[in-house]
Parts: C-alpha cells; structure tokens; sequence
C-alpha cells in the first residue's frame, strides 16, 4: 500500500466523523482522541486506504449500488483478527475493534460484534 495520505482527506474517514458528530453532538476527536491512529493501523493491518477497504463491501448490479456479503464478511474477520492482534487489556482491544466498525457503520456497512454471518 502507498503511504496513506492524512486520514482527514479521504471522503470516508470525513463521513465517518460527520455521523458520529451528528449521532452524538460531540466533536469524535476530542472524546476519543485516538480513534484515527486506530483505524490508520486497521487500514496498514489490512494494507488497504480507508476508502479502498468501504468500496470493497459494495457491488454494482443492476446499476445499483449493494453490500457485498464477501467483502463484508472478510472485514468482519479483519476486524476480529485486528482486535485480537492488539496488545492491553481485553476492554481496549475490544474498544479498538467497535471503534473499527462504527468507520464501517457511519459509511453504510453494517457490522457488528459477535453477529453471525451467513
């Protein structure tokens, strides 16, 4: 992967920070101040830029814009294998991990902890 640009310029990373602003009436930054060194070593984990990995769980067909179930399900496992890579304590890691998602969630993706997969 070519080094990532700074995450504030890729469109998803904006969406994401724009509905957790929203969702929330709070600046995401400042509440969390590591949620974008986080997801900057998700997307070096899954050598992949951040709008590269949201693309991969869409499919064109039909002119139609739909989630992938593939690429969905591959990044539910990257989102596990992440999570557990990490060092500390269990509630970090698995902080780590929802931080990941709700970038999935905040740009249409849904993901969830523990949800099966079919």
């Amino acid at each position: 992967m070519a080094t990532l640009r700074p995450l504030l310029e890729y469109d998803t990373v904006r969406a994401w920070l724009d509905g957790l602003r929203q969702h929330w009436g709070t600046d995401p930054l400042e509440d969390d101040p590591t949620r974008l060194e986080v997801l900057e070593r998700f997307c070096a984990f899954v050598d992949k830029e951040p709008d590269a990995v949201i693309r991969e769980c869409f499919i064109h067909k039909g002119g139609e814009r739909r989630m992938s179930l593939k690429g969905r399900r591959f990044y539910y496992d990257k989102i596990a294998e992440f999570q557990d890579s990490l060092e500390g304590e269990a509630r970090d890691r698995v902080r780590s991990g929802n931080n990941i998602r709700s970038f999935f969630i905040h740009n249409g993706v849904f993901m969830q902890s523990g949800m099966q997969l079919g």
